[in-house]
């Protein structure tokens, strides 16, 4: 007999091992209460058929005693009749009620017999006749099990002295269960007893039994729980442990080496990544001032006139560019030589509507469109960094548009009463709804050059103005950037 059964995962193992102990003791005693009650099945069954059978052939012998003394074999009823006192004898010397019955099935001598048969006029059918005299030794038992007649019988064929039969003998045999019941529960009381107190006995074991096997187990798991990456971790020792428990033993304090070894070879690749992406971030801003820088003397090399009434004025303006580039990339590198971060910025009372449209005018004309709804807008900006913010991101949407179209950006600012909002606009071949998560991350670029960090530092320089930056994009058909500014108080 198998039992099968699944704790909850959330039980420990202490609790398991407690569990099962205890079920063990219960499906033990299910099973000696089962197999004793039908082993007292077995042995009633075959004590009571014993004694049925020892009945039986002392009736016989009886009765074969009688017939042959009065010579009675195939005699008609009416001499058998005439000893019927000496067979009636028969019942009260061996305290039984018993009948005869021809070969034939009818009545010879009745004392007792089933209803069934009583309603058959006392007349044995031929369905039992047959059963009879194909059973073998020609002794049949039936069993009835009526509301009236609960009792085993035996139908069995009477012989002479030649082993000819001259008669069938029914012969009731009727339990006396009493006796063998009360020795049953007897002793069934006395096993249940046993077990209340063995089950109690097991309680007390198994709890302290699991308490105690768990215990090294429950040692591995603080320490385990303890484990960190952050501090030095401590070995396990254990005494008289067992074969198991020291193997495990053995595996954490392995791991723990390792562990010491992965967490210095982890601090120096930390270390030695940390200096690359400063190197990183360091070129990416150096190299950043220069490209607005060669715009710019291109476009003045491009449109510069000495007879221009305005030249001076264009001069300083082209001048005044070089030197807040210039000014940029000596603060990247003073930061650098410090191992500062980069530059943090410089908050100052500026006309944001100005400093956009000179970032601006580094860039062909032709191709972007600059409106605000006011000529003058008054934000604290770090100017050297907002400038960034605006060429970076007129770059990658001059970079977006396809060769074959001719790129369109437009820039608007619209002030409202809690904050401004700047729209950069393009007509570029859009950003791919599965990168959403991704442009806004250091390093990450869908072009084959570049480091990935514009719009990450992007984004960082409008957070550290307080803002926001989100976009819209149609692939095909054009990006939109949207930065939020809050209103200077």
């Amino acid at each position: 007999m198998a039992v099968f059964f699944k704790l909850p995962e959330k039980f420990s193992f202490r609790t398991r091992l407690f569990v099962v102990m205890i079920v063990m003791l219960l499906v033990s005693g299910v099973l000696i209460l089962g197999t004793t009650s039908i082993q007292y099945e077995s042995q009633r069954e075959n004590y009571h058929l014993g004694r049925l059978d020892r009945k039986e052939s002392q009736i016989k012998r009886h009765i074969n005693y009688l017939v042959s003394k009065n010579n009675l074999f195939n005699k008609p009823d009416s001499i058998w009749n005439q000893f019927s006192a000496d067979f009636e004898k028969i019942n009260s010397i061996h305290s039984i009620r018993y009948s005869l019955f021809k070969l034939d099935g009818s009545p010879l001598l009745i004392y007792h017999t089933p209803l069934e048969i009583i309603a058959n006029d006392y007349q044995l059918d031929q369905v039992l006749l047959n059963k009879i005299s194909e059973s073998q030794a020609g002794v049949y038992l039936e069993q009835y099990n009526s509301d009236l007649d609960k009792f085993h019988a035996s139908y069995s064929l009477l012989r002479d002295s030649r082993n000819r039969p001259y008669g069938i003998l029914f012969f009731p045999y009727f339990e006396d269960i009493s006796f063998s019941e009360n020795e049953l529960n007897s002793f069934l009381q006395n096993l249940y007893q046993i077990y209340i107190l063995l089950f109690f006995g097991v309680i007390f074991i198994a709890y302290f039994l699991s308490k105690y096997v768990t215990r090294s187990l429950e040692t591995i798991r603080v320490r385990m729980a303890e484990t960190s990456l952050q501090k030095k971790n401590e070995k396990i020792y254990l005494k008289n442990a067992t074969r198991e428990i020291d193997s495990l033993v053995n595996s954490y304090n392995n791991m723990i080496d390792d562990l010491s070894e992965s967490v210095a070879k982890l601090a120096k690749t930390e270390r030695e990544q940390a200096w690359q992406e400063m190197a990183r971030q360091v070129a990416h801003e150096i190299k950043n001032p220069l490209t607005p820088m060669r715009l710019t003397i291109q476009s003045f090399q491009r449109n510069y006139d000495p007879n221009d009434l305005d030249s001076k004025n264009k001069l300083n303006d082209f001048s005044n560019l070089l030197i807040q580039q210039i000014d940029t990339m000596s603060e990247v590198a003073e930061a650098f030589s410090d191992f500062a971060s980069l530059p943090k910025p410089n908050m100052k009372e500026c006309d944001l509507v100005e400093v956009t449209k000179m970032a601006v005018t580094i860039f062909q004309q032709e191709h972007i469109v600059f409106s605000s709804d006011q000529a003058h807008i008054y934000q604290k900006l770090d100017r050297t960094q907002w400038t960034r913010v605006i060429t970076n991101l007129i770059q990658n949407a001059l970079q977006s548009v396809s060769p074959k179209k001719t790129p369109q950006i437009g820039i608007h600012i619209n002030a409202e009463s809690d904050q401004t909002i700047i729209t950069i606009m393009d007509n570029g071949s859009g950003i791919s709804p599965k990168l959403n998560d991704k442009i806004f991350e250091p390093k990450f670029t869908t072009k084959s050059s570049g480091m990935g960090l514009g719009l990450g530092i992007v984004k960082n320089i409008i957070e550290s103005h307080g803002g926001i930056i989100s976009f819209v994009s149609t692939p095909k058909k054009g990006t939109t950037f949207t930065i939020i500014l809050p209103t200077s108080v």
